[in-house]
């Protein structure tokens, strides 16, 4: 087990992510290391490592030390491991998986609590991803239109055309039973973190249609604002990978968006989802 003294956590952005050195996270995590991870993890919203060559049971492994990872409903994990599917784009493919601001299946009663992504195999160039914090994007908002969103619901679904383009590929090649299925579910607009106490926009471009109560054309203008505002750069930070790297986001209060600059190259990911609760 890795010496906690030897870990170092370094801010890579203003807003959010911060990059995590000195620590192997192939063998068991001890009891203090996991939370000192999850301290800095809950600071930064996202935490990255590299150089990290994981088996797919180590991999699961240290998933476990944070929460207990969940099946994706809608493709199929790899060999042995459900809980771990394949975010992959191919070579003649043109559209990469989930490529649209998004928080991971909010489209679900009970949308996963984090995210972690470990790069197989990356372009030679291009296949960065984008992150962006949420609680950034709220703060920054008018007392008045806090205030107006905190009153209000907004009801996400899983068949918006978007981002079922960005799945298509994948339902082909790796697609669940029920992968037809679709998923629909109303959540606040303001989520207020579990851990954290801190407010969040959680509402995004993939999955949100409309405020509960309201028609899609009437949600739309407010609706189209959040979606501009919440991706300011000044809320984001950029992750360029190489094989070996991990993303580990909290999917409460951040939103990612994979860049689908790599046509006619090939990028392999890993990502485990872990149970989350019902946003309030």
């Amino acid at each position: 087990m890795a010496a906690i003294a030897e870990i170092t956590v370094r801010r890579i952005a203003g807003a959010l992510g911060a990059e995590v050195r000195g620590v192997d996270l192939g063998p068991p995590l001890s009891a203090e290391t996991a939370a000192r991870l999850r301290a800095a993890w809950l600071e930064h919203q996202v935490l990255f490592f590299r150089d990290q060559a994981l088996t797919p049971a180590q991999y699961m492994a240290l998933a476990r030390a944070f929460g207990s990872p969940i099946e994706y409903p809608f493709v199929q994990g790899i060999e042995g491991f459900p809980e771990i599917i394949e975010v992959k784009k191919l070579e003649h493919e043109t559209v990469n998986f989930g490529g649209i601001w998004h928080s991971d299946t909010t489209y679900l009663e009970r949308p996963p609590m984090a995210s972690l992504l470990l790069a197989r195999e990356v372009p030679p160039q291009g296949g960065d991803t984008l992150f962006a914090s949420m609680t950034a994007a709220y703060d920054a908002l008018s007392p008045g239109l806090q205030r107006l969103l905190e009153g209000l619901r907004a009801v996400n679904a899983s068949a918006k055309a978007d981002v079922t383009r960005t799945r298509e590929d994948r339902i082909r090649s790796d697609g669940r039973v029920e992968a037809k299925k679709a998923y629909l579910a109303e959540h606040p607009v303001v989520r207020r973190h579990p851990e954290t106490g801190r407010k969040a926009l959680y509402v995004n471009i993939a999955h949100t249609v409309r405020f509960a109560g309201m028609t899609e054309a009437e949600s739309a203008p407010l609706l189209g604002y959040l979606f501009e505002h919440q991706v300011r750069p000044e809320f984001t930070c950029r992750f360029v990978w190489r094989p070996g790297s991990i993303a580990f986001w909290d999917n409460r209060c951040t939103q990612h968006n994979p860049i689908n600059d790599y046509h006619g190259h090939r990028r392999l990911m890993h990502r485990i989802t872990l149970e989350g609760d019902a946003p309030r």
